[in-house]
């Protein structure tokens, strides 16, 4: 060990074993250069809480990015360090295409730049990368330069000097010349037969020329420069247009020194910059890097997890990225694993059936808790919390060697040797097929002593074994915690999920039978290790299968509280809503009282006015009274359709009532009241007015218009004909109202009942409304479902029936149609 390394990984082909290569393969896939690659590739293991949640949080900023409406520039991530490099020397220089990728390159830089800048006093949505982004220099004025010297191809524009332009416009004219002369020779050929009449001019060496068929060559005079591979066409360059083309050589090379300075004078003004154009491009790779990891981040569903500076494994869902992404190119489902190893419990010994996923479940601890350490998001739960290990060492599959001289047995060995000397308390170990590969009882004994080691160094480990002597020891040791691998016995399947507290069996004998293994050879070995060893088996796995029972109950009551949450949430916020609704509905009605009577109390001053300026004259007087009649005819109309309205409007009448002089009222009398059938009564402290139908001791059956309601007489007081008369108007509406409200409680009235399931508190309280209702609709027969069973809540119901008013009889439903599991009730 290198003492100047603050962390671990052992061993050297730790990446390979948990499946971390793979990944680097398809984070690097996801990058747009060759830097944003090799960044990929020096991703290393970080035990500093800093640096990782940095890495973290600006992954998580891009991911949130990516899914965002802001389309990020991503178009020309161009990898120019070499060109860079090479243009150290003076004299030397970049060409047209690499200078236009520099133009294009710088232009992403300053667009990713411009992407996370806001105003001074908006904070930033990104701060991690937008302070990033802010140590990037950025290259304006030579994005401007080469604007105007490339043109849109990234060719240099005429106008990149003069002694270009004039260059490029006589090549032209000459190049026209020629056109023109070639033409008209070609034509003459054509006419006389020398070429085929579709031929047209063509270049070759840089030199126009004409196709000739060989028989005719010495017809047309000029230079041979070519012929065709199949020796059917000569090109000949006319002897009217050769000066022409030496004088298009000898500018094609005036033109191309120009370039040459042209380009030799701009790379001049480029080299001093170059080392901070290089600064730029590495944080455009970094920009690339993280890019990538955010993109494979949400292919895989990862998160940014919660970050505890302590060792600590407290994980819900968790999945492996590489089986997720393999069974969802076969739409399987990867079944996720829930872990915690705390202070109570740090050590893991997981058991259960081979091919159970253990060692799956070992690899997703070591692939989750590396990935997370290299700034990589994991894909679990949001609750889930990850601490941070300085050491993961992991002993994991078959290492024999033929040229070290090691067995499997000796590997393992060699492993828990360096286990031993540098395990601590911030160790994550992750050990496979604990102590096997030699003679079961040494095995298991090296193997607990080794566990004791680990649990007294206070290190941190998932383990997988069969031996019982682990998981006796797991059960009895504080901080070493058992964990099983469920087995669906009934299916004879793995069903690859963790229970922890309990030790799991390995279903020997069950997969043993599942095979095809003889049963007399099962049976044997049942008989070897005894019944005692087959009883406990069989007790483990039936511990195991209650405790997912119970699990899966316990999940069930979580999602129905969550639910009654919600519920509870949404019915409170709709208590508020209706609440304030009702304040404001209060306040309008209480703005128009207060209107209300400043337009009663101007209007009775006013009246009082006139009638002293009218000197009380008869008729002067009753048409200032008139006038008054037909305002408060109009405020009554006015207030029809608002209830409040009207009741605030007769306020001001009280005190008026009140000064009223008027007789003494009465004493109440000391006598009780005589009751009989057809009286004129109300509810107290109500005003609708009824008739009594019958009379039942306490009891009363009333009529409230088109209402049937029985209740008790101590509720009841007696109407008087002129109090009758004066209530008639007002009870006239409610009546109407409340007529249209029955009318369709009758038509929504359902005659049976269901109770069947309910307790007997819940069963009576029901009945109780459906009997109220049966008979505020004036139904006359209805059903009560309760069911045979032992006839408890039968009993019941019948009991409160014989004792409710209104109820005329009741029976068993005919057998055809239910019998004594339903009770039919007449009413009165």
């Amino acid at each position: 060990m290198n003492p100047r390394r603050r962390f671990v990984i052992y061993p050297e082909n730790f990446e390979y074993k948990v499946g971390f290569d793979q990944i680097r393969e398809l984070v690097a896939g996801q990058c747009l250069s060759t830097p944003g690659k090799e960044r990929v590739e020096a991703i290393r293991f970080s035990d500093s809480p800093d640096l990782i949640s940095r890495q973290l949080e600006q992954t998580d900023e891009f991911m949130r990015i990516l899914q965002g409406d802001r389309e990020f520039p991503s178009n020309h991530f161009i990898d120019l360090r070499q060109p860079l490099k090479r243009i150290r020397p003076e004299g030397t220089f970049l060409d047209e295409q690499e200078l236009f990728d520099l133009k294009r390159s710088l232009q992403t830089l300053h667009d990713i730049v411009r992407f996370f800048r806001t105003a001074d006093d908006t904070p930033a949505a990104c701060p991690a990368l937008t302070a990033l982004a802010g140590e990037m220099p950025v290259f304006p004025d030579i994005i401007r330069r080469l604007d105007a010297l490339l043109d849109k191809y990234g060719k240099i524009r005429d106008g990149a000097s003069p002694e270009l332009q004039q260059i490029r416009r006589e090549m032209n004219a000459t190049t026209g010349s020629i056109s023109r002369s070639l033409l008209q020779i070609l034509r003459s050929a054509q006419s006389e037969g020398l070429v085929d009449k579709d031929a047209a001019p063509t270049l070759r060496d840089g030199r126009l020329v004409i196709p000739v068929a060989p028989a005719f060559k010495r017809k047309i005079r000029g230079i041979i420069h070519d012929e065709s591979a199949s020796g059917k066409t000569v090109f000949i360059e006319p002897e009217a247009v050769v000066e022409a083309n030496n004088r298009i050589r000898e500018l094609e090379g005036r033109e191309r020194r120009e370039r040459v300075r042209i380009l030799t004078a701009f790379t001049d003004e480029i080299r001093p910059l170059a080392p901070d154009i290089l600064q730029s491009y590495a944080l455009m790779a970094e920009i690339d890097l993280i890019r990538a990891k955010a993109l494979f981040a949400l292919q895989i569903h990862a998160i940014k997890p919660v970050i505890a500076a302590q060792p600590l494994i407290d994980w819900t869902a968790a999945v492996h990225p590489l089986l997720y992404l393999s069974h969802r190119k076969q739409n399987k489902s990867v079944e996720p694993l829930d872990i915690t190893l705390d202070g109570n419990g740090r050590i893991l010994v997981i058991s259960g059936p081979n091919a159970g996923g253990k060692s799956v479940c070992l690899k997703t601890v070591g692939l989750l808790q590396y990935m997370m350490q290299c700034g990589l998001p994991v894909p679990l739960h949001e609750r889930s919390r990850m601490g941070l290990f300085s050491r993961i060492l992991i002993d994991i599959g078959d290492e024999q060697s033929l040229e070290n001289d090691l067995s499997t047995y000796s590997s393992h060995l060699t492993h828990m040797n360096y286990f031993v000397r540098n395990s601590q308390a911030q160790t994550l170990l992750l050990i496979d097929e604990f102590g096997s590969g030699t003679e079961p009882l040494i095995g298991g004994a090296i193997a607990e002593a080794l566990l004791e080691h680990f649990n007294r160094n206070g290190s941190f480990g998932v383990i997988t074994t069969h031996y019982q002597n682990l998981k006796q020891y797991a059960g009895r040791t504080e901080g070493v915690l058992n964990g099983a691998m469920l087995y669906d016995r009934r299916r004879m399947q793995p069903l690859f999920k963790l229970s922890a507290g309990l030790p799991g069996s390995s279903f020997a004998l069950e997969i043993a039978r599942k095979t095809g293994l003889p049963e007399e050879v099962i049976a044997q070995a049942s008989a070897k290790v005894g019944a005692g060893y087959i009883e406990t088996d069989k007790l483990l796995e039936d511990i195991v299968r209650d405790k997912r029972y119970w699990e899966n109950k316990r999940q069930s009551i979580r999602q129905q509280e969550k639910r009654l949450e919600e519920l509870t949430a949404r019915y409170e916020q709709e208590l508020e809503e209706l609440d304030s609704r009702r304040r404001e509905i209060m306040n309008a009605a209480r703005r128009q009282a207060e209107q209300i009577l400043a337009q009663a109390n101007t209007q009775v001053e006013n009246t009082i006015r006139e009638i002293r300026e009218a000197q009380a004259e008869k008729e002067r007087t009753r048409a200032i009274r008139q006038t008054l009649d037909g305002f408060r005819a109009s405020l009554q109309t006015d207030g029809a359709d608002d209830q409040p309205a009207e009741h605030l409007r007769r306020l001001p009448e009280r005190p008026a009532r009140k000064k009223k002089p008027g007789k003494p009222l009465a004493p109440p009398s000391q006598q009780p009241t005589a009751w009989a059938v057809g009286d004129t009564v109300r509810l107290k402290g109500q005003q609708a007015v009824g008739t009594i139908l019958e009379l039942n001791g306490k009891q009363a059956v009333i009529a409230l218009g088109m209402i049937k309601s029985a209740v008790k007489i101590e509720q009841l007081e007696k109407v008087s004909r002129n109090a009758l008369k004066r209530e008639t108007p007002k009870n006239t509406f409610i009546s109407q109202h409340t007529a249209d409200q029955m009318h369709e409680k009758k038509l929504a009235f359902k005659q049976d009942i269901d109770v069947r399931g309910m307790r007997g508190d819940e069963a009576l309280q029901a009945v109780t409304y459906f009997i109220d209702d049966a008979i505020q609709t004036d139904a006359r027969r209805v059903r009560i479902l309760h069911g045979t069973g032992n006839g408890i809540l039968r009993r019941l119901i019948r009991d409160y029936l014989g004792a409710f008013p209104g109820i005329r009889h009741f029976q068993d439903e005919h057998v055809q149609f239910g019998g004594a599991g339903i009770t039919v009730v007449e009413l009165e």
